[in-house]
């Protein structure tokens, strides 16, 4: 018999983080979450996004084994003010138990039929920055740290459950010399001229933090139209800030004004800490912090985790401007391969922005549905 609990202690909690630790313990692929961090993300106090979401998490035992974890979200803006009836749910583990995930997703079921929502769906995090999707090929690819990565056996459980796929995701990489300088020099030079745009490039934090509130709007403005889109709140941006700026490297971070000093686009890329990630092993002392500084200075491999383009500027070319710097960033840097993060498999504009560097899709995600 499955006996599914709720989280309401703090000890719990730190149970409910550190049971994929048990999970993928030797999986070579498997990138650790900093376990402070994810508690950090679960703190209704510290984490600005409850002011508009709700969250249970629930562990499942079997002869008081701990065999499995759920979180039930619901993202109230996407809900009152989208009309999204949606059921979120995600950090969606469990071993290879059939009884146990149907136990897990029943919990989710109830609730969300409870609230008279439409559907539930998942795994998703509770805004468009968090995790998204099981991993449904390229089980012998190392994850990312935001990405979720599970074992193959997965998929079949939320099919025995009876969801369906909702949404696909695609994320490929390719070779930092893909990303030909000649092609790029030679469009971007043009269409600055054209359009009377610049580009801006930092070194240090102090000089990027000015503009970054005008990321997160331009982030809000230009990914509006997704699917399931939340817009970042204000206190959410200096939420992120603080969680995010000591792995971003200044560098990485490429901006594209008009005339009138506007940003229309960015581009956000972050060297890639899974390595470090896997030495830390979910924790930052006594040695995590070594090892992720470490990443940051020298890695060869970089994500590119965000794309923004101002919606009267797309179509236009404009990131040629943003990959011009960054390829010359990535050769005195020393940059050998590019991986891109989760991107809807029906979001042709934003693959056609990478046929040029001729990508090669090497893991592939979903969610899943079911209707109440």
């Amino acid at each position: 018999m499955i006996n599914v609990v709720e989280v309401k202690k703090p000890k719990d909690l730190k149970t409910f983080v550190k049971f994929p630790f048990k999970l993928y313990k030797d999986n070579k692929y498997w990138v650790p979450p900093i376990i402070n961090e994810e508690l950090e993300t679960f703190n209704e106090d510290l984490n600005p996004v409850f002011e508009h979401a709700k969250a249970r998490f629930f562990l499942a035992y079997k002869n008081n084994e701990l065999v499995g974890r759920v979180a039930a979200i619901v993202n109230w803006t996407e809900v009152k003010q989208q009309k999204v009836l949606k059921m979120r749910f995600g950090w969606f583990d469990f071993v290879d138990d059939l009884a146990v995930s149907e136990a897990l997703l029943n919990k989710v079921y109830q609730i969300g039929n409870s609230l008279n929502l439409k559907y539930m769906e998942g795994p998703v995090g509770f805004s468009n920055l968090d995790k998204v999707g099981v991993l449904v090929s390229g089980f012998d690819v190392l994850g990312t740290m935001i990405t979720w990565y599970n074992h193959e056996y997965y998929q079949k459980h939320y099919e025995a459950f009876g969801m369906l796929k909702e949404k696909g995701y695609l994320e490929s990489h390719f070779p930092a010399v893909n990303a030909d300088p000649k092609f790029f020099v030679r469009h971007s030079k043009v269409i600055a001229e054209r359009f009377e745009l610049k580009t801006k490039n930092f070194t240090t934090s102090k000089e990027l933090m000015p503009y970054v509130d005008q990321m997160f709007d331009l982030f809000n403005e230009s990914y509006a139209k997704l699917s399931s889109f939340v817009p970042i709140s204000d206190r959410q941006k200096a939420y992120f800030k603080k969680k995010y700026l000591n792995f971003l490297s200044p560098e990485y971070i490429k901006f594209v004004v008009n005339k009138s000093d506007e940003l229309i686009a960015f581009a956000i890329v972050m060297p890639s800490f899974s390595k470090a990630l896997q030495k830390a092993n979910g924790k930052l002392f006594p040695f995590g912090f070594y090892h992720l500084l470490q990443a940051k200075k020298h890695s060869k491999d970089v994500t590119f985790y965000l794309i923004g383009i101002r919606p009267d500027y797309q179509n236009k070319g404009v990131t040629t401007l943003l990959f011009t710097d960054m390829k010359k960033t990535f050769d005195i840097r020393g940059v050998e391969n590019c991986h891109r993060t989760p991107e809807l498999e029906d979001n042709h504009a934003v693959h056609r922005l990478w046929e040029n560097f001729d990508p090669k899709i090497v893991k592939r995600r979903n969610t899943y549905r079911k209707d109440f």
